[in-house]
């Protein structure tokens, strides 16, 4: 049989598992970042006077968000671990493997003593815990997001590839609603002794989704069509992917540089504007929960449409007005917040996580179509992950440390501008292999 009639008929079979495979990644996703998200909400109200005790409320903070951006230092771990295995065993495989982790450091971290029962050993293991956490989800992006975009029909890889994304969504929201029911239903003591631990705990949930993946869910036709054209030219042994990808350090950085303001808005949003009006504007915790988890609504919708309309004028445009929006929003954004008012903190999150959508959406495609097949797991990913050590994991350390030292959040304003504008430069710059696609025109 010939490759473009295996190609066929692998394309006629593809339809009928897409509704498998786009639910099978939005869940995993889901569970994987709800696990990776309720350690920022924990580090910004508990884990600072468990875990780093000094008497410095803003020492312990900033130790607390350490450890947080130390998830982060992580992630490109695992997306060359999880990259290398993906590119040549398989989406699948990777996908399941990074789900399992996930599973077992979060639940570990429920059950983790603290420093006041053991002293610094218990800083130390939630560091390691925390960094097999951010292992988790380096490998666990390109695993998700791949099965699903080399699910897609050719005119959809952009809307396909950003569904996983809602799992961002979902994740944070559940998050969100189990921590707010928590404090709701115990004393300020005993969430502090135990309650806190309860979010943690549920990650095992990711354990029966595991063995449904494993189940019912089948590899991306494409990663199949692209492993079958390597096998028949195995008169020389393929390099790892990591070492072909690691060989093209500009694209690399490009793909870094591009991703920036979306994790660095995103973070600041849900992690560092929580902390700044709870702990130094004395707003209530639970309407910040509240506030946030709505803002989640807008950030859903902005992924999913924006997305949708890269598929129709291209990706780079959807991209570059969504990273511009975003400079210029982090203006507007703390005066809001400092209001006090509920409204108008909703307006300013809400808003914020559409322009982080906007990037979000279209994202997830421009980047994988940024590398061919066979080194696209671990290409988009260790690009990625490398945003999201230097923007995304730092961004909440950043803005405490920088109100710390400037008293205004006026110079977190200015951060995140300056981050649209590295990526909007990163994004002229970036190329797209010829046989892919960057939406309805590849060169645009």
């Amino acid at each position: 049989m010939s490759i473009p009639e295996s190609r066929q008929t692998l394309t006629e079979k593809a339809p009928p598992r897409r509704g498998r495979v786009l639910f099978a990644t939005v869940a995993a996703q889901s569970i994987e970042y709800y696990d990776f998200l309720i350690y920022g909400t924990a580090a910004s109200l508990v884990l600072n006077d468990l875990f780093f005790p000094s008497g410095n409320p803003l020492l312990s903070t900033l130790a607390a968000f350490a450890t947080f951006a130390v998830g982060f230092a992580g992630r490109p771990i695992g997306a060359a671990i999880f990259g290398h295995f993906g590119d040549k065993l398989g989406r699948k495989p990777a996908l399941l493997a990074a789900m399992v982790l996930m599973a077992v450091s979060s639940t570990l971290i429920g059950l983790l003593p603290t420093y006041g029962a053991i002293g610094a050993v218990a800083p130390l293991l939630l560091v390691i815990l925390r960094i097999a956490q951010g292992i988790s989800v380096g490998g666990h992006f390109g695993g998700a997001t791949l099965l699903a975009l080399e699910s897609a029909p050719p005119n959809r890889r952009g809307l396909f590839g950003a569904l996983p994304q809602l799992g961002v969504v979902v994740g944070m929201v559940a998050g969100t609603l189990v921590f707010l029911l928590v404090s709701n239903v115990t004393t300020a003591s005993q969430f502090s002794a135990w309650g806190w631990r309860v979010p943690f705990l549920l990650s095992v949930l990711m354990f029966p989704l595991a063995y449904f993946v494993h189940r019912h869910i089948e590899d991306s036709p494409e990663f199949r069509d692209a492993d079958r054209r390597s096998a028949d030219k195995k008169r020389s042994a393929p390099r790892s992917s990591v070492v072909q990808v690691l060989r093209r350090p500009r694209q690399i950085l490009l793909v870094a540089c591009v991703f920036l303001p979306a994790g660095i808005n995103f973070y600041v949003i849900v992690t560092g504007v929580l902390h700044h009006a709870t702990h130094d504007l004395e707003i209530s915790q639970n309407a910040m929960l509240a506030a946030l988890m709505l803002s989640m609504l807008a950030f859903a919708a902005g992924t999913v449409g924006f997305a949708w309309l890269s598929d129709i004028v291209g990706r780079r445009r959807v991209y570059a007005a969504g990273a511009a929006f975003a400079g210029l929003w982090a203006f507007v954004l703390f005066p809001l917040v400092e209001t006090r008012s509920f409204l108008l903190i909703l307006v300013a999150a809400s808003v914020g996580q559409l322009g982080v959508g906007a990037m979000f959406g279209p994202g997830t495609a421009l980047f994988a179509e940024a590398f061919p097949p066979k080194i696209r797991f671990a290409g988009s990913s260790i690009g990625n992950q490398l945003a999201n050590i230097v923007g995304a994991g730092l961004a909440p350390f950043v803005m405490v440390g920088l109100m710390a030292v400037t008293h205004t959040s006026v110079a977190v304003s200015a951060y995140m501008a300056a981050a649209s504008v590295v990526s909007l430069i990163a994004l002229a710059a970036v190329r797209i292999p010829k046989d892919d696609t960057d939406g309805p025109v590849a060169s645009e």
